[in-house]
């Protein structure tokens, strides 16, 4: 166990180690000056409504606050009167004035999408992309964003997870994107600000390479006047050279591009000695495909970036790989670096960062702490000072297994926070196999003996085409973690931290690359999911569970399983063990009262692709039964619970509109349409 990065991947790269070791570490040290100076000037400054959750009971960011903290201190749904909740209407997730102009439109069921509701007034983008605005108390139609582009053409589209609302005091604006482009609009009416870039509208693709397209599942994050942007990019590679996932930011008033920032540095940037044999120059992708946290205060912005090219094997990229798989804050006037912490040296399991940071204001060890706590695939809570970037907890840089696979140059440690402790299990090891009965674990024991297994931090391994040949690294966390993107959700008034994850391993296979068709010399494979003897899973449960958090402290709380599972599995049934979790993926919201949570969705699951044959599909990764849930936040114990037309797809939220509290849940199933569905007291 290390606490400093001595080693060295070899002996070439001894130097390039060094150097992005020291960078790092004299990095903190300028900022902690500077950031010293900042809390002395502001040390009269109430603390920033970023981590304080929804105020006035509106709902004006897609997680609440810009903090990301999913919380409302909203009580009129309490533990008493939960029972009572009823269904106030429902909502399509295409106004029917879409389908009167094009009635055979295709749009997903998956309902990624979170209401915003400001000033009496629920605004989301639909599931074509365009946004539609409507009343809170009854769910009918203001009016809906109109394409661009004339005829049934320009309404095809997809949806995303949310938009971003602006003010100065005297202006209003609803930001939105949908495709390769970014709007301004009127939260009044949905027309365009024509003075927004060019004729109401800025072409997203400004600012990255040249050839390169653009797409977001994400929201817009808007900090004082500047518009933050991540994008998608897709996890098939052909070559080592590749786009890279720059974040941009937009002026909020004229669409103007204001900054770039390069997550794989470029000539005479900070991090390219992290790129061994110049691999900065080619390399492409680590872009920000989740969601960002700001501090309106500080003026920074959070960002959790993903995994360079390629994901699962990276001989051609030697080194640490700055900025990929690290959070980066950055100074949102100018776009510069003021700090980062890289959290998967050397990425090789796509354990991209995938929520947005938590903003929380800490009381550790009788010192106040503003902090950013970062989430991840991993199951690990990072929690570092958001001001300088160190960690508030040792962490520790532990050695971990090492590649076999020709020309990989695998990190020889990794990093480890030692508070929080992780939040899901963690290694494809033989402790962690399934053991409700001696037969069950023989029988798991049977199905590993053709796979490469290990602790966390095992490398992907090459899958040989014969009947005994080894089929690939059974990895826990599997590449949907542990965490993922629908993020986590804190208490500002207690300082509780409560994190839904799933306990879902998946092969990590890699194969040769074509030469006629590929310059990778390994390239990944079909990286399915793995199941377990009899239709079980292949590890103990729970496996989808929620854990809470004392980030004062940096201890667990409570842990409980969110879902049934497979509990009634005839190989278990006499067991009666009650509540193991569902893999599934909900997002959590948090009232003053509540933890509210479903378990994710069946959208989406289908036999083929990633799943195994004779993979039941109750136990594939992302699926979730249709039940939304009241949790005690104390205690962890389910209040109450409702079964939904479908289940859950997105992050609920909750808003108070003419005295009557509302939660609203977006749900989508494999065989139902997705739809918003609001519910209320009497």
């Amino acid at each position: 166990m290390r606490t400093m990065r001595a080693a060295t991947y070899n002996s070439h790269l001894t130097a390039l180690h060094l150097e992005e070791t020291m960078m790092r570490d004299r990095n903190v040290s300028v900022g902690a000056v500077a950031c010293a100076l900042v809390l002395v000037l502001s040390c009269a400054v109430t603390s920033a409504l970023a981590q304080q959750g929804a105020v006035d009971g509106q709902w004006r960011a897609y997680a609440a606050d810009n903090g990301a903290t999913k919380y409302s201190p909203l009580d009129q749904i309490d533990a008493g009167n939960v029972d009572q909740l009823q269904i106030a209407w429902t909502r399509p997730t295409v106004d029917q004035s879409i389908l009167d102009v094009v009635p055979n439109l295709g749009y997903n069921n998956a309902n990624r999408s979170t209401p915003l509701m400001v000033d009496g007034v629920a605004y989301a983008p639909n599931a074509v992309g365009l946004v539609e605005a409507w009343d809170p108390a009854t769910g009918e139609t203001i009016w809906v964003q109109q394409p661009f582009e004339e005829g049934p053409a320009g309404f095809r589209g997809a949806g995303h997870r949310g938009i971003a609302f602006w003010t100065d005091g005297t202006q209003r604006r609803i930001i939105a994107h949908r495709g390769e482009w970014l709007y301004a609009l009127d939260p009044a009416t949905g027309e365009p600000y024509r003075d927004f870039g060019d004729n109401g509208r800025v072409d997203l693709k400004t600012g990255l390479a040249e050839g390169a397209r653009y797409r977001w599942g994400g929201a817009p994050t808007v900090v004082r006047d500047t518009v933050v942007m991540g994008q998608s990019m897709g996890d098939t590679f052909f070559t080592k050279e590749d786009i890279r996932g720059d974040v941009r930011a937009f002026d909020v008033r004229t669409g103007d591009l204001k900054w770039v920032f390069h997550t794989i540095p470029q000539a005479g940037e900070y991090g390219t000695q992290t790129w061994g044999d110049g691999s900065w120059e080619y390399s492409g992708h680590a872009p920000v495909w989740s969601l960002f946290a700001a501090d309106e205060e500080l003026g920074y912005v959070y960002m959790p970036t993903s995994s360079a090219t390629n994901d699962m094997y990276g001989g051609h990229r030697p080194g640490d790989n700055l900025f990929s798989q690290s959070i980066v804050c950055v100074d949102v006037e100018t776009g510069e670096r003021v700090w980062h912490y890289q959290l998967v040296h050397h990425g090789l399991w796509d354990y991209d960062i995938p929520a947005a940071p938590i903003l929380a204001d800490l009381t550790v060890d009788g010192r106040d702490v503003k902090a950013v706590i970062q989430i991840t695939k991993q199951a690990f809570a990072f929690a570092f000072d958001r001001v300088t970037g160190e960690p508030i907890w040792p962490i520790e840089e532990r050695p971990v297994p090492q590649s076999n696979t020709p020309g990989e140059v695998t990190s020889p440690t990794q990093p480890f926070p030692t508070k929080p402790p992780a939040f899901d299990r963690q290694g494809a090891t033989v402790e962690n196999l399934i053991d409700f009965t001696p037969e069950l674990r023989e029988e798991a024991l049977e199905i590993v003996e053709r796979y490469t297994i290990g602790p966390m931090f095992t490398p992907p391994s090459v899958r040989g085409a014969g009947p005994n040949d080894n089929q690939g690294t059974i990895q826990l966390p599997g590449s949907q973690g542990g965490a993922d993107v629908q993020g986590a959700a804190f208490d500002p008034e207690t300082n509780y931290l409560y994190i839904p994850s799933i306990t879902s391993p998946f092969v990590a296979d890699i194969l040769e690359g074509n030469p006629d068709r590929t310059n990778l010399a390994y390239i990944k494979g079909t990286r399915q999911w793995i199941g377990g003897p009899r239709g079980l899973p292949l590890f103990k449960p729970p496996y989808g569970r929620i854990t809470a958090f004392d980030m004062n402290t940096g201890e667990e709380v409570w842990m409980v399983p969110n879902g049934h599972g497979p509990t009634d599995h005839p190989a278990i049934a006499h067991l009666n063990l009650g509540r193991l979790g569902s893999p599934g993926r909900p997002g959590p919201l948090l009232t003053k009262t509540l933890l509210f949570i479903g378990e994710g969705s069946d959208v989406g699951i289908r036999a083929g692709g990633r799943v195994m044959d004779g993979m039941p599909l109750n136990i594939v990764t992302n699926y979730g039964e249709p039940w939304f849930r009241a949790y005690d936040k104390a205690t962890g114990d389910v209040v109450w619970e409702m079964e939904l037309e479908a289940g859950t797809t997105g992050v609920p939220m909750t808003y108070l509109h003419e005295g009557k509290q509302y939660i609203v849940v977006p749900i989508g199933g494999r065989e139902v349409p997705g739809q918003w569905v609001a519910l209320s007291l009497p």
